[in-house]
């Protein structure tokens, strides 16, 4: 079979098609060419690709995002390659070898559950849900020893930080940094025109390649980065004589996000969070019985459409729920900025257990508004991706926590003791001098 694929590779890009890492990441500026390299390397990796019926996966944050960054590339680079039309419908091309190419979008990860990947290539991972390449991506290349490249730009210390920190120091990884200042890509009067036009926080993230720049938008970044930075975020354990309280975000053919939190005084003690997709109510409270077996049951804070009533079935969320032997209370119904002000003045008063809340907590790191790149203004409403739910699970629990009425653990009652056998004082003694610190001493 006589076949010429011409290639032109960019020279600063070349590491991330032709690497002989298992896995690389690489954190590139705006217009250096990396979607064009991913597709580069796709094509590359599908025609040599020693096992029988290759698949190599395109992944980007939504299908139409794929569709519109990465597609008419796809078809034009392997065109003397192809094997069959593309298929528009699958956005896939199968090449003469039976190597499949395919575009996916990570807002549906479900999906690819149960495929192989013999190369996947995560744009923008940055955009992602935490869950997509360790539960998801990862599993389907291990019975093929499939390869992975990340590429993207950053934004704020999230999953793809912790990617790229890793790969420094992991065995069988590759890591690159495509600065503009450096890479030559950019001509320098187009670089310069750019940072008179941006902020010097965002010319440092989308040019420079800067983790440390705020993510633009975001409506708690500074809150959670106070809140580690204080110490907030650690060990949270549930406390077993406190009530166990969930906030839902309820979706409809969409993901449902809980997060499992305890009053403790002014403390809000949020020690579990969840979130999955296309699943009954009856899986949500399963799943919530088995991380509290033995606590005491709190509120179920559920927003007001659970009162909606279900064409399908007849009955309403609230109904169900009640019947799933929860206890279902509607959040106070208010305005979505006057709940994202409420959900930045709740998180001084929260701690987070850092494992059970690990992609909750990213989720609000990166929740932000949408930015009108032509109005060059952020738009007034958040931002609908895989932050979503839990954002606003989120704000319905700092809308919820002051209506909680507070565990008062009773004071003893009044009598005397005799301590040591040589002194006699009351219990209401004891109790005054242990808030003062000093109840030791008489013991």
């Amino acid at each position: 079979m006589n076949m010429k694929l011409e290639m032109r590779i960019r020279r600063q890009l070349r590491p991330l098609v032709l690497t002989t890492s298992r896995f690389s990441i690489a954190v590139a500026h705006r217009r250096a060419g990396k979607t064009v390299a991913a597709v580069q390397r796709l094509i590359l990796s599908g025609l040599q690709c020693p096992h029988e019926n290759p698949r190599c996966s395109y992944i980007a944050p939504t299908y139409r995002q794929a569709k519109d960054v990465a597609w008419e590339y796809l078809k034009r680079y392997s065109r003397p390659a192809w094997g069959a039309e593309p298929n528009e419908s699958e956005l896939r091309v199968t090449l003469v070898n039976n190597a499949r190419l395919r575009l996916y979008g990570a807002e549906n990860a479900e999906a690819m559950r149960g495929l192989y990947h013999d190369d996947a290539i995560l744009d923008e991972y940055a955009d992602m849900a935490p869950s997509v390449w360790p539960e998801v991506v990862r599993p389907g290349l291990s019975d093929r020893k499939g390869r992975a490249l990340f590429i993207g730009t950053p934004k704020g210390r999230n999953g793809f930080y912790s990617i790229y920190d890793a790969a420094g120091v992991q065995e069988d990884w590759s890591r690159h940094m495509l600065k503009a200042s450096e890479t030559g890509i950019l001509a320098a009067s187009e670089l310069a025109a750019a940072q008179r036009d941006m902020t010097p926080e965002q010319y440092a993230q989308e040019y420079e390649c800067s983790f440390d720049a705020a993510i633009l938008g975001a409506y708690y970044g500074k809150e959670v980065a106070e809140a580690e930075r204080l110490g907030r975020i650690g060990v949270v354990p549930f406390e077993p004589s406190l009530p166990v309280h969930v906030a839902w975000d309820l979706g409809i053919g969409d993901s449902t996000a809980l997060w499992f939190f305890q009053i403790a005084g002014g403390e809000v003690r949020v020690c579990s969070h969840y979130e999955n997709h296309g699943h009954p109510l009856s899986h949500y409270a399963a799943e919530i019985a088995a991380r509290t077996t033995g606590l005491p049951q709190g509120i179920d804070w559920v927003p007001h459409d659970a009162r909606v009533r279900s064409l399908e079935t007849g009955r309403t969320r609230v109904e169900t729920l009640i019947s799933l032997g929860r206890k279902p209370r509607l959040v106070p119904a208010h305005k979505i900025d006057d709940g994202i002000n409420a959900a930045r003045l709740t998180m001084a008063h929260c701690w987070f257990d850092a494992d059970g809340t690990r992609n909750g907590l990213e989720a609000l790191r990166q929740y932000r508004s949408e930015y009108d790149e032509k109005a060059k203004v952020f738009r007034p409403t958040p931002r609908h991706d895989w932050t979503s739910h839990s954002a606003d699970a989120f704000r319905y629990l700092a809308m919820a926590w002051r209506e909680i009425a507070p565990v008062v653990v009773p004071k003893p009652r009044l009598a005397e003791i005799v301590i040591g056998g040589e002194s006699t004082v009351t219990l209401d003694q004891l109790w005054r001098d242990a808030e003062r610190g000093s109840a030791s001493q008489r013991i």
